[in-house]
């Protein structure tokens, strides 16, 4: 492999991980917390939040607001079982995509890690609009972690 004067650490000082509630997440904190620099490293976890156009970007539901806070809390739990500094924030949004690279940019986050079920549309897998967003649009590293395809009962 050439070199190109870019080497990278395996490891990033900045980590922001998405979370949307699926049973992925887990696993994918899991996996962004190895990949923080355990000497100074940052977690940021963040759950957005779409809110459908029809409403105020604030009229958001109670229960969906408890339910992310849940979510975070989880990330919480999983940074300090590695011992890691984590911050989180919920997000109210029109689209994810885009909250997540705004928020990757604002916080300075060297990585994105981001779970992503297995999922078919039409028959197909789909990566759905967050993912191919992200990947166009960050400024920094992105890992993807896929679900195994198995632990969907998806008629596959």
């Amino acid at each position: 492999m050439a070199d190109r004067g870019h080497a990278h650490s395996p490891t990033a000082r900045k980590v922001l991980v998405a979370v949307g509630g699926a049973e992925i997440d887990e696993e994918t904190v899991r996996l962004a917390c190895r990949m923080t620099e355990p000497q100074g490293g940052r977690l940021y976890g963040v759950h957005v939040i779409e809110v459908n156009r029809s409403l105020p970007l604030g009229a958001v539901l109670d229960d969906v607001v408890d339910r992310a806070e849940k979510i975070l809390d989880e990330v919480e739990k999983l940074a300090a079982a590695s011992q890691l500094q984590v911050e989180t924030e919920l997000v109210q949004a029109r689209d994810t995509g885009p909250a997540l690279v705004d928020e990757a940019v604002e916080w300075g986050a060297d990585l994105i890690v981001m779970g992503l079920p297995y999922k078919r549309r039409f028959g197909e897998f789909n990566l759905g609009k967050t993912v191919p967003y992200v990947l166009k649009n960050a400024t920094c590293r992105v890992m993807l972690f896929r679900e195994h395809r198995e632990h969907r009962d998806d008629g596959a």
